[in-house]
């Protein structure tokens, strides 16, 4: 039985992540992670997360889990990956990997030295529609894919805002928490990979007003 361990009492946690990994036959989680005691205890009571721990090192620490499940705000997805696998734990982290590209290539390095598997958890591969999607394309049932063009709109209610909103230090807005997904389906339904990539904004922002660009 593989034993996971959770770090960061998040939302996609309690309501996917938890259930999907407890409904596997071989996978169990076994521990939890949170800075916030209280929330962490009410979070494992809920969930029949039997061990609560207050950091990530303390988790790591146990030699009873097998592989870590990181969900926390962005900034720390780095430091808690490269914790978790110098202490010989598989890891699936949150996407994305890191604030920068930098970042995420020593986390994949250290994975790769350390032996131990490094997933990102980029679940819209898993959708019916994209795998359709991929199949379709590499059996030329649409002929050779000269563009594509993602609309990916969606509504984010006030319990998840927060840090997405008003914390760029922790690695929020649009681009770190849609974006990425919308670029790693795309990678998935092609199978390419990325070669040149372009960014243009706006020169104000929505509804600001005439005289704040002159």
């Amino acid at each position: 039985m593989l034993q996971w361990g959770v770090i960061g009492a998040s939302t996609i946690g309690r309501e996917w992540m938890v259930p999907a990994i407890n409904a596997q036959p071989d996978s169990v989680v076994a521990a939890l992670a949170s800075s916030d005691p209280e929330r962490g205890r009410c979070y494992a009571d809920e969930l029949g997360i039997p061990s609560v721990y207050a950091s990530h090192m303390d988790l790591v620490a146990d030699e009873a889990i097998d592989a870590v499940y990181i969900s926390t705000t962005n900034e720390w997805h780095e430091s808690q990956t490269l914790a978790a696998v110098a202490a010989g734990k598989h890891v699936l982290c949150e996407k994305p990997l890191a604030l920068s590209l930098e970042s995420a290539r020593t986390m994949v390095a250290a994975a790769a030295a350390a032996g131990v598997v490094m997933g990102t958890n980029h679940h819209l591969r898993n959708a019916a529609t994209h795998r359709t999607m991929r199949e379709l394309i590499q059996a030329g049932g649409i002929g050779q894919p000269l563009a594509a063009r993602v609309f990916h709109a969606v509504h984010l209610p006030p319990h998840l805002q927060g840090w997405r909103i008003d914390r760029p230090d922790a690695g929020g807005g649009v681009i770190l928490d849609i974006t990425v997904h919308d670029a790693d389906t795309l990678r998935f339904a092609l199978d390419d990979e990325v070669a040149v990539v372009t960014a243009m904004r706006p020169a104000r922002e929505w509804g600001e007003p005439d005289w704040k660009t002159r």
